[in-house]
């Protein structure tokens, strides 16, 4: 099975900086791409960031250029976002998702994944 594992959210104050880490098992990591999503309240899911793991491509929501940095080990099956310079706006649960078979026009783009790790929540203070 597909298991995909998110962990690191929390409560930060604005300006601070959190990692979150996506752990994936039971497919072969170098050939997804692997993306984060965020949903705050009220609000639609929306594509934040996608790394191919085959290539380590980027990809990066305009909303979070310059402040995040997504980044793989591919030894260790697991998809890191370094998340800096946090803002208020930046509070969601955050969503990890892997498989998107369509190219990188998708990869920001929820409907292209497959499979979804569970949420971790962020909370940034003002």
């Amino acid at each position: 099975d597909v298991q995909l594992q998110a962990s690191g959210g929390g409560l930060v104050q604005a300006g601070g900086s959190l990692r979150l880490s996506c752990a994936a098992s039971g497919f072969t990591f170098d050939d997804y791409a692997i993306g984060w999503f965020r949903q705050a309240p009220g609000k639609e899911r929306e594509g934040v960031s996608c790394i191919s793991s085959s290539d380590g491509s980027t990809y990066y929501a305009d909303s979070v250029k310059g402040r995040f940095t997504i980044s793989s080990d591919n030894a260790k099956n697991t998809v890191y976002l370094q998340m800096n310079s946090l803002k208020a706006e930046d509070t969601a649960v955050y969503y990890c998702a892997a498989d998107c078979p369509y190219g990188s026009s998708w990869y920001l783009t929820e409907a292209c994944y497959d499979y979804w790790g569970q949420g971790t929540q962020v909370t940034v203070s003002s």
